[in-house]
């Protein structure tokens, strides 16, 4: 039975390869997806470029175990030497676009989901989402689709972790920033400069470290990443300087916290571009984390974002692959660590059956 999951999880892979699936444009892998429960006789719905499902037996009155990974993709990068959408074999690996994030993933999830379909009488139920959008954050995916999956009471998310358990990730702030000043000549020193009190605001934020250090994903990162004016002329004093900060902020800190201490320190005025990003931890003694450490599995804390982030219920990371593949030119992923994953699943999700 395993082996036929296996089997059948490799070929959908090389097909959602072969199908190029960018954010917002993820139509064709949809429709791949749901002509795979099609096939096994599993009742699906779609919302947007969204497919899930839910067990055979599914009870109303239980809590459900929400099992979610993204079927869109970055961009190939210029790097790339192999077709990105030719699924290749080779030496072991699958090479293609979303091979390792989160393709790898995705399907060694779905296989989990058909092997429980028709389960016994058990605990929970089991509900399944490939979700669109992951790769730029965006309204139409998980979050569109979360209202329709009912009362969850934890999640496990297919991101690739090697394996291991991501039980905390950092949150992302994108915040613009504006420093105001007063257009002048610059040969007759006149004007208000805002570029300067915009690298006056930037020095500050260099030399500031946020107290609470996360054992688990250490301190919050702040950092500068963008800085312009609207001056198209050397000998204009810029009445205004825009920059952008990229904040990763640690499970101990809320983003109201970090935008407070950036209000009580910055002579810029700023805005977030979105707080929907949170970072987020599972409890070291939730059950699913203490599911994981009896199959021997590890735990780390996750630097990336991921789906997680918008699910209002704990959640683990974790799946096949390595996520420092993610995005790289000739991404693969390794064809044991398909089996394995699907078989780390399994073991996972039968203890909760």
């Amino acid at each position: 039975m395993k082996e036929s999951l296996y089997q059948n999880a490799v070929l959908l892979l090389k097909q959602l390869i072969a199908t190029p699936s960018f954010s917002r444009q993820e139509d064709g892998t949809a429709a791949l997806i749901a002509a795979f429960f099609d096939q096994n006789n599993i009742v699906y719905s779609r919302l947007g470029n969204n497919i899930y499902a839910t067990n055979s037996e599914y009870d109303i009155k239980k809590t459900s175990i929400l099992l979610n990974s993204h079927h869109d993709t970055v961009p190939p990068n210029k790097g790339y030497t192999l077709d990105p959408f030719s699924p290749l074999e080779k030496d072991g690996k699958l090479f293609g676009l979303g091979s390792n994030d989160a393709g790898g993933c995705l399907v060694a999830l779905m296989a989990a989901f058909l092997h429980f379909y028709n389960p016994p009488d058990s605990r929970y139920n089991l509900v399944f989402a490939a979700s669109a959008e992951e790769e730029i954050s965006g309204v139409n995916g998980i979050e569109m689709v979360l209202p329709s999956l009912g009362n969850i009471a934890f999640g496990i998310v297919g991101e690739p972790t090697m394996l291991e358990m991501a039980v905390a990730e950092r949150g992302l702030l994108v915040i613009d920033c504006i420093a105001e000043g007063r257009a002048g000549h610059a040969a007759r020193k006149e004007g208000d400069n805002a570029l300067y009190k915009a690298v006056d605001d930037i020095n500050w934020l260099r030399n500031y470290s946020f107290p609470k250090v996360s054992d688990l994903l250490g301190e919050t990162r702040l950092t500068a990443t963008v800085i312009e004016t609207d001056n198209k002329q050397h000998n204009v004093v810029p009445a205004q300087c825009k920059f952008v900060l990229d904040v990763r902020v640690n499970e101990l800190y809320s983003f109201e916290e970090i935008l407070g201490i950036l209000k009580e320190n910055l002579k810029s005025q700023f805005k977030p571009r979105s707080t929907r990003m949170k970072s987020t931890a599972i409890p070291l003694d939730h059950p699913l984390v203490k599911a994981g450490i009896r199959l021997g599995k590890g735990y780390y804390g996750s630097p990336t974002t991921s789906d997680k982030a918008l699910m209002p219920f704990p959640t683990l990371k974790i799946g096949p692959g390595d996520s420092a593949r993610s995005h790289t030119a000739d991404e693969f992923i390794f064809l044991e660590e398909i089996r394995d994953g699907i078989e780390t699943y399994i073991r996972l999700i039968e203890q909760f059956l």
